[in-house]
C-alpha cells in the first residue's frame, strides 16, 4: 500500500500548497478528491478484475483552463489476472479549456494522457458541447491519435439532473450512451452502439468545503459487437472531495 500512502499524502500536500494566499491571488480554485469503488469501471469494462480499487486526483482551474490529475490503485492482489494490491495500475493527466460562446452553450476542448501499467500508452483529444437547459444534454467526441490505427473515434451522449433534497444533501441522476467507432482503448475491430449506463449519487456538504458522495452506476452493452467485448456491470463506491 506504499503507492496509497504516496497519493494520499501527495493530495493533502497539494490542496494545502494550493489554498495559499499565494495562488489565490491569481485566482487558482480546485479540488482534490479520493474515493474507494468495489471495481474500476471504465467505458463497460471492468479493469481491475472484480476487485475494489481506490481513486484521487486534484482539479487546479483559472481562467476558463482546468489541469487535473487522476490516479486508479488495486487495493487487493488477483495474480491469475495480473493485478498486484497497491499498484497504481493507470495515471491520467488532463488538460481542458472552456468556454462560453453563446449563452446557455458550453464548449469543452482537452487533451488525456493515458499512463497504463501493462498496456501501450495512449492519447485522446476531445470536443463537447453542453447546453445550460433542464437535463443539461451535453455531447462529447473522442479522437485516439496515438495508438489508434483506425478510426480511432468515441461519442458520448448524456442527460443529468440534480436537486436538493434537505439543507446540505443533494440527489444526482444520470444517463449516457456511447458509440465506439474504432477507438484502441474500445476495441478497432467495430463501429456501432458500445454501452449505456445510468447512474444515480447523493452528495452531503459535510463542511462548505468537504462533501461526501457515495454513488451507483449500472452499466450494459447495447450492439453485439460490444457483448462479445463486455458484459452489464454494476458499480458502487464513496468519495470524499474538498474544493479550495
Amino acid at each position: 500500500m506504499k503507492k496509497l500512502n504516496v497519493l494520499l499524502a501527495s493530495l493533502v500536500l497539494a490542496a494545502t500548497v494550493l489554498a495559499t494566499p499565494a495562488l489565490a491571488a491569481i485566482e487558482v480554485e480546485g479540488s482534490a478528491y479520493i474515493g474507494y469503488f468495489d471495481k474500476y469501471l471504465w467505458r463497460g469494462y471492468d479493469l481491475s478484475g472484480g476487485l475494489p480499487v481506490v481513486q484521487g486526483g486534484v482539479n487546479l482551474s483559472s481562467n476558463g483552463f482546468t489541469l487535473s490529475y487522476w490516479s486508479n490503485i488495486q487495493t487487493k492482489t488477483d495474480e491469475g489476472e495480473g493485478y498486484t494490491g497497491g499498484d497504481s495500475n493507470e495515471t491520467d493527466i488532463i488538460i481542458d479549456y472552456t468556454f462560453s460562446p453563446v449563452e446557455k452553450l458550453k464548449v469543452s476542448i482537452g487533451n488525456i494522457w493515458y499512463a497504463l501499467d501493462g498496456f501501450e500508452d495512449t492519447k485522446e483529444v476531445y470536443l463537447g458541447l453542453a447546453l445550460d437547459v433542464p437535463l443539461a444534454p451535453n455531447v462529447k467526441v473522442y479522437y485516439d491519435y496515438d495508438q489508434s490505427e483506425e478510426n480511432g473515434l468515441f461519442y458520448t451522449a448524456a442527460v443529468s439532473h440534480s436537486f436538493d433534497v434537505i439543507d446540505k444533501l443533494s440527489l444526482s441522476a444520470a444517463a449516457l450512451v456511447s458509440y465506439n467507432d474504432e477507438n484502441y482503448s474500445v476495441g478497432e475491430d467495430y463501429s456501432d452502439w458500445h454501452n449505456y449506463e445510468l447512474s444515480a449519487s447523493a452528495t452531503y456538504a459535510v463542511t462548505d468545503q468537504i462533501s461526501i458522495t457515495p454513488s451507483f452506476l449500472y452499466s450494459s452493452p447495447i450492439s453485439d459487437e460490444a457483448k462479445d467485448a463486455i458484459d452489464s456491470e454494476v458499480l458502487g463506491g464513496i468519495m470524499v472531495t474538498m474544493t479550495f
